[in-house]
C-alpha cells in the first residue's frame, strides 16, 4: 500500500498499532515521500475502534492529544512529521452527529497544532466545527465503502457495506472524482466532491484495489498528489 498511496493514516496505538509498527510505517513513509497522518480513535484495541464509546469530551481531548503526540514523536525520529489528522472508525462516525465528541476532537487538534489539516465526511458538523475553529478541512470519499442516501457510510453490519471488486471500486472512485457523485445502496444518486480518496488497508485485496483506483484515475487524466503541501 505504501508504494501506491500518497498519504498514510497511521494507527496511534489506541485502536491498533504499537510503537514498533508505528516506527516501521513512518520510516517507510518518509523514505517514499508519503504524508503521515495521525489516525486517532477510541481506546478500543479489542474492537479495533469500531465500537462506539461514551467518552467524556474532556477525556477525549486528552486522548486525541496523546495519540497525535505519540505518532509525531515517532515520525520525527524517522525524519518526518505528522502532517494531518483523521479520526478512525466509530469515532469518525460518531463525530458527524455527536457535538460533544466532535468539539473535543477539534479542540485537541487546535491545541496541538492548528495548522494540521483534518479529514472528515463532507457536509457534517465535524468539518463545520473544524472550519469554525480555523482548521484546514479536507472532505474525503471512500473508495471501498457503500453509501447511504444521506451521504453517510452504510454500516459495516449491513450487506454490501464493504466493496472488494477492483473494477467496481475503481469505477466508483473515478465517478466520485470526475462526476462528483456516487450511487447509494438504495440506488439513489448522492452528490460528493472529495478532496481525498480513502481506501482501508484491512479491506481484502486492499493493495490490488488501490492499484486499480490509481490506474483508473491516471488513465482519465486525473493528477494524483497529496493534499498536504
Amino acid at each position: 500500500m505504501l508504494g501506491i498511496v500518497t498519504a498514510a493514516n497511521v494507527a496511534c496505538g489506541f485502536h491498533a498499532g504499537d510503537p514498533r509498527t508505528m516506527r516501521a510505517v513512518c520510516r517507510t513513509a518518509v523514505r517514499r515521500g508519503i504524508a503521515i497522518g495521525a489516525h486517532v480513535g477510541y481506546r478500543d484495541l479489542a474492537g479495533f475502534g469500531r465500537r462506539y464509546l461514551e467518552v467524556d469530551p474532556a477525556e477525549l481531548v486528552d486522548e486525541v492529544l496523546y495519540q497525535i503526540g505519540a505518532l509525531d514523536a515517532i515520525a520525527g525520529a524517522a525524519g518526518g512529521r505528522v502532517a494531518y489528522v483523521k479520526p478512525h472508525g466509530a469515532l469518525y462516525n460518531a463525530i458527524t452527529t455527536h457535538t460533544g465528541q466532535a468539539t473535543a476532537v477539534v479542540e485537541a487538534i487546535r491545541q496541538y497544532n492548528p495548522a494540521l489539516p483534518v479529514l472528515g465526511l463532507p457536509d457534517t458538523q465535524f468539518l463545520q466545527l473544524a472550519r469554525e475553529a480555523g482548521l484546514n478541512t479536507v472532505a474525503e470519499a471512500f473508495a471501498d465503502r457503500a453509501y447511504r442516501p444521506d451521504g453517510h457510510l452504510l454500516p459495516r453490519s449491513e450487506p454490501g457495506a464493504v466493496i472488494t471488486d477492483p473494477y467496481e471500486v475503481a469505477r466508483r472512485s473515478l465517478r466520485m472524482v470526475v462526476a462528483g457523485e456516487v450511487t447509494a445502496a438504495d440506488g439513489s444518486i448522492v452528490p460528493i466532491r472529495p478532496d481525498s480518496l480513502c481506501l482501508h488497508g484491512d479491506t481484502p485485496g486492499a493493495a490490488e484495489l488501490a492499484r486499480a483506483v490509481r490506474s483508473a484515475l491516471l488513465a482519465a487524466g486525473v493528477e494524483i498528489r497529496s493534499f498536504v503541501a
